[in-house]
């Protein structure tokens, strides 16, 4: 099935509102790679093949290891995760299934532990946002497969491993 409609086209303003947060979450304090590892999540969740292509790419362009994405939905048993990487998966999952999860009061302090509370504003920020692109790609069925990464890399992520 081809794309439905180009969302950016047809309401504009409300294209420019989400981007504007999205470049707020771009430019946080939080680690690049830790954003991207977030987006796949998120992504792999809601089943958005256009974000997850995005993200793949953008994630490795900026030194993220193959190893790290492949293991992304098992990261609960991957040894190459840190403690703070987990938090922010397990935050990831809470917000994103959030219609199950109720954002519980135990995983909530459990990612205290690792997060400034500007820190988890930008994280929860991040995750919203996320599923704001992840629905409008699937819903509109955009394409995957023709982005090109812009990023420039950053640091090569180190495998625990």
């Amino acid at each position: 099935m081809g794309q439905r409609l180009n969302y950016a086209k047809a309401a504009p303003a409300g294209y420019n509102a989400l981007d504007a947060l999205d470049t707020y979450v771009e430019n946080c304090a939080l680690e690049p790679l830790l954003k991207e590892l977030v987006r796949m999540r998120a992504s792999q969740l809601n089943g958005c093949a256009y974000c997850l292509d995005m993200h793949s790419k953008d994630a490795r362009a900026q030194g993220e290891t193959e190893q790290r994405l492949y293991g992304l939905t098992a990261w609960r048993e991957a040894p190459y995760y840190s403690p703070r990487e987990r938090a922010a998966l397990l935050w990831t999952e809470e917000i994103t299934l959030i219609g199950e999860t109720h954002a519980s009061d135990a995983v909530y302090e459990e990612v205290r532990e690792h997060f400034t509370d500007e820190e988890l504003v930008n994280l929860t920020l991040a995750i919203i946002t996320i599923n704001a692109w992840n629905r409008l790609a699937v819903s509109f069925r955009s394409q995957p497969g023709h982005y090109k990464s812009s990023k420039k890399p950053v640091i090569a992520a180190e495998s625990m491993g």
